[in-house]
């Protein structure tokens, strides 16, 4: 990430300060920190070592869960680490490239987050309006080259956000009022102008849930046109099943990711500790509660998750067979 080192001006580090007006307690702050972060850890490791290994789950919809949790993996490792050292040993600077980088990645791992929420809406719509065609259209190599797809319009969207800020002059002020490298709260501490880092921002954002949420609304509603013209009740609680898991996904990810970026623009009477504390809400929860979103309600990977438990907490114990 060293080619983001274009014109950034003295200070050479920046200061990271935390949950502004609460840094008296950020000891305590760090234990739900560090317990949520570890806990989402080994949940979508879990779920990774688990599709991994049960051949009956190599399936599109599984792979894209695999997506969902490297990601619910990668987000959160860009911002806790970082944040802990800051809460434990005081360790709070933090090197202009090495915020620039920390800044690509979260943001990189954000969208994509975004877009393998849409090819789940995608993978729902073909699943229950053409299911005798849903291995031809949704294949294990179709899903590889949408992972592809996402991963480079993230980039390539993402990749602005630090090039704009190395442009920008900051002067003495070395203090970021937050626990981590957010774009907008980075810019807004330059003493040059950063309108064009604003507008950017916020197009980005826009762009990302206007348009994602965009096609994942046409695909539900091809969906719900779809059960219409079907009269089985049986039929209807199938499909809402087959959909409640990623529906919930979305009323968790979106609303928070949308508060979190439109609040250091807008929310002026908002307290800055709010602020802070509702964007690493969406590093924190999101991570942790996706895989029981999906184990809860994905049967069949509720099964294996279930068998793999119990041989990890009875390793002796086998099943009793009468013959």
């Amino acid at each position: 990430m060293a080619a983001f080192n274009l014109n950034l001006s003295e200070p050479s580090t920046f200061v990271l300060m935390g949950i502004p007006g609460l840094q008296d307690a950020h000891i305590w702050i760090s234990i739900p920190f560090s317990a949520f972060y570890i806990i989402g850890l080994w949940g979508n490791a879990m779920l990774l070592c688990v599709i991994y290994k049960e051949q009956t789950l190599h399936q599109p919809m599984y792979l894209l869960l695999c997506m969902l949790a490297l990601t619910d993996i990668s987000t959160p490792t860009c911002v806790v680490p970082k944040a802990l050292c800051m809460f434990w040993f005081n360790l709070k600077d933090i090197t202009r490239d090495g915020c620039l980088t920390q800044m690509f990645f979260l943001h990189v791992s954000v969208v994509m987050h975004s877009a393998i929420l849409v090819a789940m809406a995608f993978d729902r719509y073909v699943a229950i309006c053409d299911p005798l065609r849903y291995s031809t259209i949704l294949s294990n190599i179709q899903i590889a080259k949408l992972g592809l797809a996402g991963l480079i319009r993230a980039v390539l969207l993402v990749l602005p956000l630090p090039l704009l800020v190395s442009r920008l002059p900051f002067c003495a002020n070395r203090i970021i009022p937050h626990t981590y490298c957010d774009h907008i709260v980075v810019a807004k501490m330059s003493c040059g102008d950063f309108t064009v880092n604003s507008v950017y921002g916020l197009s980005l954002v826009f762009v990302i849930i206007v348009l994602d949420l965009s096609l994942i609304g046409l695909s539900y509603s091809l969906i719900i046109r779809a059960l219409l013209r079907i009269s089985s009740k049986k039929a209807h609680q199938k499909a809402l099943n087959t959909c409640t898991a990623h529906i919930c996904l979305m009323m968790l990810s979106y609303p928070v990711l949308l508060f979190s970026s439109l609040a250091h623009r807008f929310s002026q009477g908002i307290s800055p500790h709010v602020h802070v504390i509702f964007a690493n809400l969406y590093f924190l929860l999101l991570p942790l509660l996706n895989p029981v979103v999906y184990g809860v309600k994905t049967k069949d990977l509720n099964d294996k998750v279930s068998k793999y438990l119990s041989r990890m907490c009875l390793p002796g114990v086998t099943k009793f067979n009468p013959a």
